[in-house]
């Protein structure tokens, strides 16, 4: 009887012990998410925030995850900041912007067992642990335009794009094609900051564009189109933002903005990740998943130009119109 009674007390034990172990593994388990900015840093007001605000809102609805985020101050930042990532066991790391590709490609072709995304960079989709997370920004830069084109007085605006790539190129491309369906007769000044971080040097390029005319200036340049808006806002003329609803940086002077819904992307991903779902590849978002779009805020937009903006976009969704996504569809884009 007593060696039964101690083999019972001995099996309730591991039984015990057992269950401590998958409660105290369920309860402190964390899915571990690491982004890696581009220079432009996670206070840019564009898509480096964006996407960090989205994975915060993601930890903040989801105990499952723990997030974190590594700034990267020049090029040379971003294979350091991914192999952090990579040594302290992170589940996803995501690189916010084509600057990374590079970067990203080396690190996923020497730790396999990594699952990766990026943010607007299709080169790696050919890796079986890298997802793209792409958007149609040509949709959204496209909307902004006809705004820009409807709305011009002097027939005369501008754009300023951060650096000269395929990707970022669809910006200008999108923006000009609705320029000019709205406003056939309208020049659009044009030019290259090189830079997703110069704030200054973006107000140079829209104080100088403001003095040829322009009369509405879109940006597609990061923390230097900061610069953009606050010229624009100085000189009285109406800006337009880029990735997230950048009103709030100059409420009366900032018409609408092109969305990119980074925020959306990096918390499908990461969801993807925990619930065991994740696929390597392009992920497209755009005006029919609501990946891309204008911004909520429309205070300042004429209501007969938003119901023409608003009948564009219902053709696109629909299938009955494209936005040109090349140069040669867009002879009129200059910085390609």
């Amino acid at each position: 009887m007593k060696k039964i009674l101690a083999l019972v007390l001995a099996l309730c034990m591991v039984f015990a012990l057992c269950a401590c172990g998958q409660s105290g593994g369920a309860s402190s388990a964390k899915i571990k998410i690491g982004m890696v900015t581009d220079v432009g840093g996670v206070n840019d007001k564009s898509f480096n925030q964006t996407s960090w605000e989205g994975l915060q809102s993601l930890a903040a609805e989801d105990s499952r995850f723990e997030v974190n985020y590594l700034e990267s101050k020049t090029d040379a930042d971003y294979q350091t900041n991914i192999n952090t990532f990579i040594d302290e066991g992170y589940d996803l790391i995501i690189c916010v912007g084509y600057m990374l590709a590079d970067a990203t490609r080396e690190a996923a072709e020497a730790n396999p067992e990594q699952k990766f995304a990026i943010i607007d960079d299709a080169s790696c989709a050919d890796l079986p642990n890298v997802a793209c997370l792409m958007f149609a920004q040509e949709q959204a830069s496209y909307l902004v335009g006809l705004v820009a084109g409807y709305v011009t007085e002097t027939k005369t605006v501008g754009y300023v794009q951060g650096m000269v790539s395929d990707s970022m190129n669809l910006f200008g491309i999108g923006y000009i094609t609705g320029v000019l369906e709205a406003c056939p007769d309208a020049t659009v000044l044009q030019y290259n900051a090189n830079n997703f971080g110069d704030s200054a040097g973006g107000a140079t390029a829209a104080k100088d564009m403001i003095t040829k005319g322009a009369d509405v200036i879109y940006h597609a340049a990061g923390g230097t189109g900061m610069g953009v808006i606050e010229a624009c806002n100085e000189e009285g003329i109406w800006a337009i933002g880029v990735d997230t609803d950048q009103s709030i940086l100059a409420p009366d002077h900032v018409i609408t903005s092109a969305m990119k819904r980074v925020d959306i992307a990096s918390q499908d991903i990461s969801r993807a990740v925990a619930d065991g779902t994740f696929t390597p590849g392009v992920h497209l978002y755009d005006l029919s998943n609501g990946g891309v779009d204008l911004a909520p805020t429309r205070d300042h937009i004429p209501a007969d130009v938003l119901e023409k903006v608003e009948a564009a976009k219902a053709a696109i969704i629909a299938g009955t119109k494209t936005v040109p996504t090349t140069t040669a569809e867009c002879p009129q884009f200059e910085l390609g």
